[in-house]
């Protein structure tokens, strides 16, 4: 047992959850600290089945990256739902019905996970991002909690450069 211990780096630093930034580009005016929470990416790799005989192998089909949900902090000033708004319309118009061109409303995020000194030690990079689902929220007068704002980003690929 004291072997499997001493295997353990001495100067080990684990990344913590709560060291992130979370970078839009700054066309869309949402600032890095308006995140509240987010999750990494995730990866579904299909499967294909080979059948032979009385046995089956598999060999990995089509990739696909799953979506991130994203909690924003919604302040007076910068506002969070105007700026989601925004790029809503980007998407989609609601007054006139359009709809947008994908050059316009996907974007490139970052999501970087730092060190107890603010390196950045992970970087996430997610091409072809968009919005499929902004929820801005419920209110409650008996509650005195901070307003905010759920997105689902959906991705055509993630990067882990490092």
């Amino acid at each position: 047992m004291a072997d499997l211990l001493m295997k353990m780096p001495v100067p080990y630093e684990p990344k913590r959850k709560n060291r992130f930034i979370m970078k839009f580009p700054s066309d869309l005016g949402i600032a890095e600290w308006i995140i509240s929470s987010t999750a990494r990416p995730s990866i579904t790799i299909n499967e294909v089945e080979i059948p032979f005989l009385n046995t089956k192998t598999f060999v990995a089909g089509q990739f696909q990256w799953e979506t991130i949900d994203v909690t924003f902090r919604d302040p007076i000033a910068p506002s969070s739902s105007q700026a989601l708004m925004e790029w809503v319309r980007l998407h989609a118009e609601s007054v006139t019905g359009r709809m947008g061109y994908a050059a316009g409303y996907k974007k490139k995020v970052d999501l970087f996970m730092l060190d107890p000194t603010g390196a950045i030690v992970e970087n996430w990079e997610l091409r072809g991002t968009f919005l499929t689902n902004v929820n801005f929220g419920d209110l409650d007068y008996s509650g005195d909690d901070l307003a905010d704002i759920s997105a689902t980003l959906r991705f055509d690929r993630a990067i882990l450069k490092y």
